[in-house]
């Protein structure tokens, strides 16, 4: 089978991850001719973007054809695959998913994925990616279609259930925390492999390895060493760098101080390390109280990732009208989001069976997980698609923390395809984060108001 000729990007405003994916491929010389489709609603991000792609294959002379609509129904047919990495409402609606529980004492440091953020930016996303996986049906079935859009299992959950397509849900999660224990290690990150089972941005690391031997005795002797000789972490200088900035070549225990207490007590690593993971047990850091400081604001702050996604958007401008030269740094492949969509693609279309961390339902490869959860899960990557890995060894111990997000994540998905308010409430008051009826009554009702425009199965 050969390689695919046309590729749809639907939210290429997505800007950094827009020209990381189109990096990829510019420099993956065997996907030729190639044909990428930009789609994006905001018609001036998407002539933004355009411009720097078109700018970005013609300084690499790639036999690649730059396209873009506003209307995706314009480009899918004859796509081969489909890509979403929308964002219903985009930064000013994710300020308020996180900025709205401030006020009730619930502080989060990412709110795109769990917690009253990641609820509330569910019940905005899942009606969109219905209607754009409709169309992929109708216009381009035999595409595969990935999905990097948050929050991840929630939309995945959705769109099997309601529209009974394969969707595909990738995130470099799994892939950075390797790298991660690779530099704690002090090895190379081709030398770690991992399993791991779990929802995104909770997938527990439960099997490692370093050169093919078990890595946890490696990782156990410097975690011990290091905890010996390292200052208390409330005394340490860089902590809670934020993610991928400084601290990340060389981390230490104290970067991720709950996702090692996690290791200790049950022999299996979190990903994505603290800045998610904490999301996940908001009765554990009432008030956002996290090791002397506070989520979200001097610990993983959201403020700052917000304006370094601002300041992303005034280079692409910039870049866009040729105020701005294109860095050389856009094809130097750094980690991103994007960067694994190039082997997948290679894998199934060229038989090649490698294996990948992805979101699929489970359908049974996890015995003591339900079999209709959207997991994280290894998957192999072959020419009649992908088969997720069949284990039977994955830690009881870890059941009641995923059976309870899977239950948040099925009322999440109830609440938005229905537009029923009470199983919002529900969703929050399963979640934990909330403390009372009275206050999931309250903050549900301000999230709703300040989306209604986004929310029409509320009406």
């Amino acid at each position: 089978m050969s390689l695919p000729a046309k590729i749809v990007l639907i939210g290429a405003g997505s800007a950094v991850f827009t020209q990381g994916l189109l990096a990829d491929f510019i420099l993956s010389t065997d996907f030729r001719p190639l044909e990428i489709a930009l789609v994006d609603t905001d018609e001036q991000v998407l002539h933004a973007i355009a411009a720097v792609a078109r700018r970005m294959v013609s300084v690499k002379q790639a036999e690649i054809t730059i396209t873009a609509s506003t209307d995706r129904k314009d480009v899918l047919p004859g796509a081969d695959v489909v890509v979403t990495t929308i964002a219903v409402g985009g930064r000013r609606a994710w300020e308020a998913d996180v900025f709205i529980p401030r006020k009730y004492g619930i502080y989060q440091p990412v709110g795109d994925t769990t917690m009253p953020g990641g609820i509330s930016r569910a019940l905005r996303m899942i009606p969109v990616m219905l209607e754009i996986a409709r169309d992929v049906q109708a216009l381009c079935p035999d595409a595969y279609f990935f999905n990097y859009s948050n929050p991840m299992t929630a939309i995945c959950m959705a769109l099997r259930k309601e529209a009974q397509v394969d969707v595909i849900g990738l995130c470099h999660g799994v892939l950075h925390v390797e790298h991660h224990l690779a530099h704690f290690l002090g090895v190379e990150p081709s030398q770690v492999r991992s399993l791991g089972v779990g929802l995104n941005h909770l997938t527990f690391l439960h099997d490692l390895r370093v050169g093919g031997e078990n890595g946890w005795t490696q990782v156990d002797e410097v975690l011990q060493d290091q905890k010996r000789y390292l200052q208390k972490a409330e005394n340490a200088p860089d902590l809670f760098a934020e993610m991928g900035q400084a601290g990340t070549a060389n981390p230490t225990y104290h970067d991720n101080l709950f996702s090692w207490e996690l290791y200790e007590t049950y022999g299996a690593f979190p990903a994505v390390l603290d800045r998610h993971v904490v999301e996940f047990f908001p009765e554990r850091f009432r008030d956002g109280r996290y090791y002397g400081r506070t989520l979200g604001v001097d610990a993983f702050s959201f403020e700052n990732v917000i304006a370094k996604g601002d300041a992303d958007y005034e280079i692409l401008f910039q870049r866009a009208t040729g105020a701005a030269e294109l860095d050389n740094g856009l094809f130097s492949r750094q980690a991103g989001e994007h960067e694994q969509l190039v082997d997948i693609l290679r894998s199934l279309y060229l038989d090649e069976r490698r294996t990948f961390s992805v979101n699929l339902e489970n359908q049974g490869a996890i015995p003591n997980l339900p079999k209709r959860a959207v997991l994280e899960l290894p998957a192999v990557a072959t020419g009649r698609g992908f088969y997720p890995l069949f284990m039977h060894d994955f830690p009881d111990a870890l059941l009641p923390i995923l059976n309870r997000r899977i239950h948040v994540v099925e009322l999440t998905v109830e609440a938005a395809l229905t537009g029923r308010h009470h199983l919002f409430v529900e969703a929050l008051l399963a979640d934990g984060s909330v403390t009372s009826e009275a206050m999931a009554q309250q903050l549900a009702t301000e999230l709703l108001e300040v989306h209604r425009d986004y929310l029409p199965q509320f009406a």
